[in-house]
């Protein structure tokens, strides 16, 4: 019975948008417990096409903001629309931490050699963050950070990964995790969410009608 009543408010959710629902339902809408966790900024993604891209592989292996640059280029060519009517999301946990910090902070914790990322056509780890702009593109493509923030695009940074990563960095150099922590965050790109998990906002932005990706 109760499996049937969430299928029914799934369904009546994906058909009506989860406020909607909840409200011809009469059933009481979540709102955060903690201010220590902002996302109010799921609310302003309203567009019609919406995907949440979850970076799954490390980043050695491939190029993960290229797809997000496909999927909204493709839907201007296609439909002629673009944000706020498209709206995309980039999940990062560990593997794709160095997307998320400054050259900065590359430099500091030699993120090149740890991530195993190299300078294009060298091999020499890189010292800067290769996705800032101007990557390796087809003519005609413009693919890099800056672009796909002016597009719209929303970044997050797993916190669980996060305090992972500098326990692991602090162990390492011989230091406090807490200080390697706020060392990290304080480099984030300022556009950077940082959320409590990762599974957690992936499941809100699928129940918010966002399509789901791994790249």
């Amino acid at each position: 019975m109760e499996s049937s009543r969430r299928s029914f408010v799934s369904t009546l959710s994906s058909l009506l948008g989860v406020g909607a629902a909840h409200r011809f339902l009469g059933l009481r809408e979540e709102s955060p417990r903690s201010s220590t966790w902002d996302i109010s900024w799921l609310d302003g993604q309203k567009g019609k096409h919406k995907q949440v891209f979850s970076v799954a592989s490390p980043l050695n292996q491939h190029f993960p903001l290229h797809v997000v640059t496909n999927y909204l280029d493709a839907f201007e060519e296609v439909f002629g629309v673009r944000y706020p009517d498209v709206n995309t999301a980039v999940g990062i946990t560990d593997p794709g931490f160095p997307i998320n910090v400054s050259d900065a902070l590359w430099q500091k914790y030699e993120i090149g050699r740890r991530w195993q990322i190299k300078e294009p056509g060298s091999d020499a780890w890189a010292t800067r963050n290769l996705y800032m702009e101007n990557m390796p593109a087809a003519p005609g493509k413009t693919v890099g950070l800056k672009t796909l923030v002016a597009r719209g695009t929303i970044f997050w940074q797993c916190n669980n990964a996060l305090g992972a990563i500098a326990r692991r960095l602090a162990r390492e150099l011989g230091q406090s995790a807490d200080d390697v922590r706020a060392d990290l965050i304080a480099g984030f790109h300022p556009w950077v969410k940082l959320v409590p998990a990762h599974t957690f906002m992936l499941g809100l932005c699928q129940e918010r009608g966002f399509t789901y990706e791994s790249i």
